[in-house]
């Protein structure tokens, strides 16, 4: 057996930091350049950005559109501009658009233009092949439809989007052969609008999306509980499939797949990136869609078959979320700038940068991945190969693991056979490398683990 890789002010400041990048031109990738990725995200860059997106006063969703200084449409504007502020530095590597529908609901009384901004970092070998990473642009104080009053959002989630903006800085400094989208979600506060807009486009259009990494919430590292910790991330996944058939359900009662959906493949993927390059950081898996009885925008995806996963803070504080700034028996209570702790929201900026570099540097992960080996000692998988793949890495646990700790490379074949490998004792995966050995994220046999 083979041990796993596991346990294994703007101007100047971005100038000076892309001297330190190292700029990759072709769509290979090594240690070094993912290694360069995860120490290059700027905290002063990250509080640069929440600061201008709370000086907009709020980004509620029903908020003003047409002032150039308050409310969301300013919001939407400015990252819009920001997007092609960074594709003229990396001589027009990035498409800038915006997504959008007229929607009405609970939360939206009457009906309201959502748009979405997408900046994509187009694929050199498999342009039409997507990781993606979001945040939420809209805000909102107590009450969902109070749009007039002033609502920072500076964890939630000016955090997540700033991240999105500096990931986008730091890899249009590099070429992949996959596609990457940054993307600000609207509408998140009244009910996941954005998300579910952006996912019918991408049917729409096409787009493989093989992951969504949405971020809500990255910034806060004090939590209501009375615990500081800036070295623990979370990252929620759904364990089946929200899209499964009754077949498929049948199917998995009797092979097993419960905990191995794409997401939850995608979240060990990101606990594996973690740990190989980013220091000080544990991530922490939670086996379940979002926060107890919550949702997040991740969700959306799901729903409309795409592996998605959020990530975002440890220790959440409620005196500092959907809340009116005030001063209530003793406590300040609203989601100001003071509250964000921006070097451990470049720090988890740093964590999705590595994952998004690596997925989208790796091939596909593997399609049509079978297992056989009823009433035998050995066991075999098999898969259907991809010319852009340099071979397939061959992976199994026990089945009470949350990760894949055995490995074993075997080539650049459609099937193997692990030898006195018992299928009844273990859960069994594949994954795509690259020529440089970029991995892809695991894929589970049968249509339960299925991207």
């Amino acid at each position: 057996m083979t041990l796993p890789l596991k346990h294994s002010t703007r101007g100047a400041l971005f100038a000076s930091c892309l001297l330190a990048l190292s700029f990759s031109g072709t769509a290979s990738a090594s240690d070094a350049e993912l290694q360069a990725i995860a120490t290059a995200p700027s905290a002063a860059r990250i509080a640069a950005d929440i600061e201008t997106l709370v000086g907009f006063g709020t980004r509620h969703t029903l908020s003003e559109t047409q002032s150039q200084t308050r409310g969301i449409g300013a919001a939407r504007r400015w990252i819009e501009d920001e997007f092609n502020r960074i594709s003229t530095d990396c001589g027009g590597c990035l498409e800038v658009f915006t997504v959008g529908d007229t929607v009405s609901g609970d939360r939206i009384p009457e009906p309201t233009e959502v748009v979405n901004v997408v900046a994509v970092l187009r694929g050199t070998q498999d342009p039409n092949r997507y990781v993606m990473m979001s945040g939420d642009i809209d805000s909102r104080v107590s009450d969902p439809l109070n749009a007039e009053s002033d609502s920072p959002g500076a964890n939630d989630n000016a955090s997540g989007m700033a991240g999105v903006l500096e990931a986008a800085r730091v890899l249009s400094n590099y070429r992949f052969a996959g596609s990457i989208a940054f993307v600000g979600l609207s509408g998140e506060e009244q009910g996941l609008y954005g998300g579910a807009i952006l996912a019918k486009h991408a049917i729409a259009q096409n787009w493989r999306i093989q992951a969504v990494i949405n971020n809500d919430m990255i910034g806060n590292i004090t939590g209501i509980n009375g615990v500081t910790n800036n070295s623990t991330a979370r990252v929620f996944s759904e364990g089946t499939r929200y899209v499964e058939t009754a077949e498929e359900a049948r199917l998995r009662r009797f092979q097993g797949g419960e905990v191995d959906s794409a997401s939850r493949n995608i979240a060990r993927y990101v606990d594996l990136m973690a740990d190989k390059y980013i220091s000080n950081l544990d991530v922490m898996m939670v086996y379940r869609l979002d926060r107890f009885g919550r949702g997040g925008h991740h969700r959306p995806f799901n729903e409309a078959g795409f592996p998605a996963v959020r990530i975002m803070e440890t220790n959440e504080n409620y005196t500092q979320q959907h809340q009116d700034l005030r001063i209530e028996n003793g406590i300040e209570y609203g989601d100001t700038l003071e509250h964000v702790d921006f070097d451990y929201a470049a720090k988890l900026t740093a964590l999705n940068a590595v994952v998004l570099a690596g997925m989208a540097w790796a091939p596909a992960p593997p399609s049509d991945v079978e297992i056989r080996g009823q009433v035998s000692p050995n066991t075999t998988l098999s898969w259907t190969p991809d010319e852009r793949a340099a071979g397939y890495r061959v992976h199994w646990r026990l089945t009470t693991s949350p990760t894949w700790d055995y490995s074993r490379d075997v080539g650049k074949v459609d099937t193997f056979t692990l030898d006195n490998v018992v299928i009844d004792n273990y859960f069994f995966g594949v994954s795509s490398l690259s020529t440089d050995g970029v991995q892809s994220p695991v894929v589970f046999p049968g249509p339960a683990g299925a991207f």
